[in-house]
């Protein structure tokens, strides 16, 4: 079904895509190449977030080239307005005759509309090219779209004997500095960087990328049952952090708001009351999702302040 040509440019095309690894969050990360007659005349990949997609940048490098080119897409078309225009229709526009995805966007708004639009404008689409590498490479974004939940990632330094650190506690890190580096790779390619009040009593840690160049840094998100973090502890930073708490603490949650942060908070201790009728469904990460994406927009709005 593909040649081996085809698998050389979508692996271009994928290559492209990892540019945008550390940047393009809430969105995919996509690459686009144009190629005529065996040759390259084109290559976009989306840079971050309200910017302009792969295919609109490969399409505005190949210029009048991109008529009659077969483009290699590492997701399909986006078929719908957000902060940018549909990528099917200015596929269309541009004059490309084909198109080759790796794989179909998960997103509900889109998942098969924009192969379909191209299909029925007369443009032949092949889907399915290294489908697993590309849904690698979005693995957080594939499984927000499909299950509506986040892609959670455990990372734990532990010595063979399952040591963490020494007993005295005098031990900062157990890793060395290649293992560090590697951590903040993973790091700055998340959106969110989850610890315990633990953590944050023991190491007073920042939570951010510092060993990797990255454009934004992810969220802090503090499990801190007690709400026991200290007011100026090192990761609290008026960015918009999230912690979890069970107290009914009203003087340290209106400091810590006060501050930047948004507190979430369940009292454990209440039991909860039958209620007639059907149960309703509990929908936690409804909630979680709604705070992160309050806290995302503070944290913009301040930037642009």
């Amino acid at each position: 079904m593909f040649s081996p040509t085809d698998y050389r440019f979508m692996a271009q095309a994928l290559r492209l895509a990892e540019k945008g690894l550390y940047s393009t969050s809430p969105n995919p990360r996509v690459g686009c190449v144009l190629v005529r007659d065996g040759q390259v005349v084109g290559t976009g990949w989306h840079e971050r977030a309200g910017e302009a997609h792969a295919e609109i940048n490969a399409l505005a490098a190949a210029g009048p080239a991109a008529r009659g080119t077969t483009a290699y897409l590492t997701l399909e078309p986006c078929s719908h307005h957000g902060r940018t225009p549909p990528c099917a229709d200015v596929l269309l526009q541009g004059g490309v005759a084909k198109v080759i995805a790796a794989m179909q966007d998960p997103n509900p708004l889109v998942s098969g509309r924009g192969c379909a639009l191209l299909e029925e404008a007369g443009i032949e689409v092949q889907t399915g090219l290294m489908e697993a590498e590309a849904k690698a490479l979005n693995i957080g974004f594939v499984s927000r779209m499909t299950r509506g939940h986040p892609w959670v990632r455990v990372k734990i330094a532990a010595s063979l004997d399952g040591k963490t650190a020494l007993n005295n506690g005098s031990s900062q890190w157990i890793t060395s500095e290649a293992a560090r580096r590697d951590g903040h790779r993973w790091r700055a390619r998340s959106c969110a960087v989850m610890t315990g009040i633990g953590t944050v009593l023991a190491d007073n840690p920042q939570l951010t990328v510092r060993h990797v160049p990255t454009s934004r840094q992810p969220l802090p998100i503090v499990v801190d049952r007690g709400l026991d973090i200290p007011i100026d502890a090192g990761l609290l930073r008026g960015a918009g952090e999230l912690i979890f708490t069970a107290a009914a603490s009203e003087g340290k949650i209106v400091a810590l708001r006060d501050g930047g942060g948004h507190v979430g908070h369940r009292d454990t201790q209440r039991r909860r009351q039958p209620t007639a009728g059907p149960a309703q469904p509990r929908t936690p990460w409804s909630d979680f999702r709604a705070s992160t994406a309050a806290a995302r927009r503070a944290a913009a709005a301040r930037s642009r302040s």
